[in-house]
């Protein structure tokens, strides 16, 4: 059976976040005291009594409000009331039932959906007597909790798993991990919904909507995919908000945990400082990654235009230059496809093992050929080659003086590596060790 999933939903500033972090016992959403903070579905994997379960955390539910926000957020919530097993509605007790938690309990009600009634900021035995007035909600028994100190979550848990069966576990295979990384504003959001096929995310015109990474599962060919949408990544040094520097923070996190990475360009903008930081950011992790570069549709092209693209591309990355380069328009679905078949076969090539003896017969030659300099008396000899591991790829070099070794040989060997193996796309790892 697919695992049950569990939303959490209510007005902003209540705890849901909290909530969410304390079911799933780590520091995951965003935690923050403004209003609003929590834009789009959280999900999460928990577990509680041998039953698994989707925890999944929302914006604040304002359901009248016409700000382009709040109401990006409320379709947000009705998305995942929808998607839903068992809706969580929480409010604070301190404030007692406000006009809108009685709208929002009104159309819960309507959902059709199983519902508890969570009372939260109940610290202590004495502020108990505070849950009594939302029985006035219509909702059943309240769940008095406090998600921030802990009080009373384990109750509060078997009366969510009490609506869980059994048999209701998540599948153990191991599915691709993309993440779609890039500055703000480039069309992250936009290319995941282009690949889902449906409105997943909240998209507005207002750089910066995507704070938490946001995990969709893509139906491709008969093989599920996992699509991780990240915030938008600014330098330190112009991340101001505190809310956006937990955000920089998860979506590195969010790299490290993606098998294949793909990095969004702006095909109307320059390439500039802040996106050879995130080439730099991915491939410091030893992230495989690719280029696809966004709006392409914008762009006046003739025979010489994507020739042109690619040569300055190149020239701006460097030594990253192994990247692949796709051109896409989320806008209009052009090549989206393409990105996914990229992403696949650059996981096979970081996947694969290259036999021992092919890799002494020819990389041999040419440490031969070019042999690593030093300005000691010494001589390096490089004897023998082997590949460590896969998924980064790892190779040792084994010679006599392996500290004598500079990086700019390393490079020479995981060029030549690339240049008879292939490892598009993926970086290398090199390690020299004594003989």
């Amino acid at each position: 059976m697919p695992t049950s999933i569990v939303a959490i939903v209510g007005r902003p500033n209540v705890g849901k976040s909290t909530l969410f972090n304390r079911i799933l016992g780590l520091r995951d959403a965003i935690v923050h005291d403004s209003p609003g903070v929590t834009r789009d579905r959280k999900y999460g994997e928990a577990d509680w009594a041998g039953k698994s379960f989707t925890i999944i955390d929302t914006g604040g539910y304002v359901p009248t409000s016409e700000d382009v926000f709040e109401r990006a957020i409320r379709e947000q919530a009705q998305i995942a009331v929808e998607e839903a097993d068992l809706v969580l509605f929480v409010v604070d007790a301190k404030d007692g039932i406000l006009p809108l938690d009685k709208e929002i309990a009104d159309i819960l009600r309507k959902s059709q959906k199983p519902i508890l009634l969570v009372v939260n900021k109940i610290d202590s035995v004495n502020q108990e007597m505070l849950s009594g007035e939302f029985f006035a909600l219509g909702l059943g028994e309240p769940q008095n909790i406090s998600a921030l100190g802990g009080r009373q979550i384990g109750d509060f848990l078997d009366a969510i798993t009490a609506h869980i069966p059994v048999e209701s576990q998540p599948p153990h295979e191991q599915r691709l991990r993309i993440a779609i990384v890039g500055k703000p504003n480039v069309g992250k959001s936009s290319l995941v919904n282009a690949l889902l096929g449906k409105n997943r995310h909240v998209v507005t015109d207002i750089p910066g909507t995507t704070r938490d990474p946001i995990d969709s599962v893509l139906k491709y060919h008969e093989e599920e995919i996992i699509l991780v949408d990240t915030a938008g990544l600014k330098k330190k040094s112009r991340v101001a908000e505190s809310i956006e520097f937990y955000s920089a923070l998860r979506t590195l996190k969010s790299i490290e945990r993606s098998d294949v990475v793909v990095i969004l360009f702006d095909a109307s903008r320059p390439i500039d400082h802040q996106d050879l930081h995130i080439v730099e950011s991915t491939l410091q992790r030893k992230r495989a990654a690719l280029i696809a570069v966004n709006k392409w549709d914008l762009i006046e092209k003739d025979s010489n235009t994507v020739k042109a693209f690619e040569q300055a591309i190149a020239m701006d990355l460097g030594m990253y230059d192994f990247l692949p380069v796709v051109f896409i328009s989320a806008l209009t679905k052009q090549r989206v496809a393409k990105v996914v078949d990229m992403a696949k076969d650059i996981d096979l090539e970081q996947s694969k093992r290259i036999k021992t003896g092919d890799l002494n017969d020819i990389m041999l030659v040419d440490i031969k050929r070019y042999p690593p300099k030093t300005s000691s008396p010494k001589e390096i000899k490089i004897k023998y080659v082997t590949q460590l591991k896969t998924k980064p790829p790892l190779f040792a070099f084994f010679c006599n003086e392996p500290k004598l070794v500079q990086e700019s040989y390393k490079r020479f060997l995981a060029n030549k590596l690339r240049e008879h193996f292939g490892f598009k796309g993926v970086p290398l790892s090199i390690v020299l060790k004594k003989k």
